[in-house]
């Protein structure tokens, strides 16, 4: 026998089909595509104006399987990480950065990850499947939930920078962005939208090809091939050079901003020599801004975060060579929520 298939696979189209196929009316698909997508139900139940005899139709002929809540965690600094479970019981993290005027939703897009890089506590998890692309938008969408509730405003921007390596799973997070920007999705500009990769030079020239209007950060973490390799091993079959080529492709094909994300590790990667290095990288790429990054310390690893002063004077060195730099401070340390701490641990304080 069969399974049953996921409503959210269907287009407006094939929904139309399936209503004008049991003798109902064409504008029942556009009453359940906006339940779907515009008014983000997550059960057939949800659908209140449809009838229970429609309803339990529905739900015989298709699945609905729906990411669901699990548990939240606050921050001091008001940042809220949320763990969500999947259909087949797996859990991802999602967070929510409330900053002044906007309000991020970093989302997942893996059940784990395959990159190990060995400053990442997801890193250090293992890869269990990718998220489909309507569990992506789930995330999303509750995440948007979560900052009208909260903040009284809609998500401003999203950030492809949780669990997962997102061009690993190229195809769900392009369809996932395609409905977030959609009218009838979320209704976010693309330009709001940034993907994070570890740099998979392939599928960066892919979407070059593929025109995509969101921008793109990489993360470098080091300017030479034999440091970043020892701290993320996906450079040895990606190094730098290949990615400058991919990023340059990326560029002229899209026009889109890309970022550098450059965690410091103290005694690692925060030398003036290191800093020259990177130069040379920011030179021949272009490069919108270089996001330097505090590090955030994770169980497994024994890295450790520079002083100020050494942060402060590498942030200096790279100004004084024209570099468009900022200093981005980690939110939501305090419940393991801040860049590279994503692991599914155990959440205390929640609700």
């Amino acid at each position: 026998m069969n399974a049953v298939k996921n409503i959210r696979t269907l287009t407006l189209d094939e929904l139309t089909e399936y209503f004008l196929s049991i003798g109902d009316k064409k504008f029942r698909a556009k009453q359940v595509w906006e339940w779907i997508w515009k008014k983000h139900a997550r059960s057939f139940e949800d659908m209140t104006n449809l009838s229970k005899e429609l309803r339990e139709n529905l739900s015989k002929n298709y699945s609905f399987p729906a990411l669901k809540h699990d548990l939240s965690q606050y921050s001091s600094d008001g940042t809220i990480k949320s763990r969500f479970k999947t259909i087949d019981g797996n859990l991802v993290e999602g967070v929510l950065i409330p900053v002044e005027d906007r309000q991020t939703a970093c989302v997942s897009s893996q059940v784990g990850c395959s990159l190990s890089c060995k400053f990442c506590a997801t890193g250090f998890m293992e890869r269990k499947r990718n998220l489909t692309f309507d569990e992506i938008y789930d995330e999303a969408a509750m995440l948007n939930e979560m900052a009208e509730k909260t903040y009284g405003k809609k998500l401003s921007n999203i950030v492809f920078m949780g669990m997962g390596e997102p061009l690993l799973n190229y195809k769900n997070v392009l369809k996932a962005i395609e409905r977030i920007t959609a009218p009838d999705g979320l209704g976010i500009g693309a330009r709001r939208i940034t993907v994070s990769t570890s740099g998979i030079s392939k599928m960066i020239r892919q979407l070059g090809d593929d025109g995509v209007k969101f921008n793109l950060a990489l993360s470098l973490h080091a300017a030479n091939d034999k440091k970043r390799s020892e701290l993320m091993p996906i450079n040895e079959t990606n190094n730098i050079q290949s990615l400058i080529e991919a990023l340059n492709y990326f560029y002229n094909k899209t026009k889109n901003d890309i970022t550098f994300e450059y965690i410091l590790f103290k005694n690692e990667n925060d030398s003036l020599k290191d800093a020259d290095d990177l130069i040379k990288i920011y030179r021949q790429v272009p490069c919108h801004l270089i996001n330097v990054i505090e590090y955030n310390p994770i169980e497994n690893a024994d890295f450790e975060k520079p002083e100020k002063e050494s942060t402060q004077k590498f942030m200096d060195y790279l100004a004084a060579h024209r570099v468009n730099v900022r200093l981005r401070i980690s939110r939501g340390k305090d419940i393991d929520a801040a860049c590279g701490q994503l692991a599914n641990k155990d959440l205390e304080k929640v609700i």
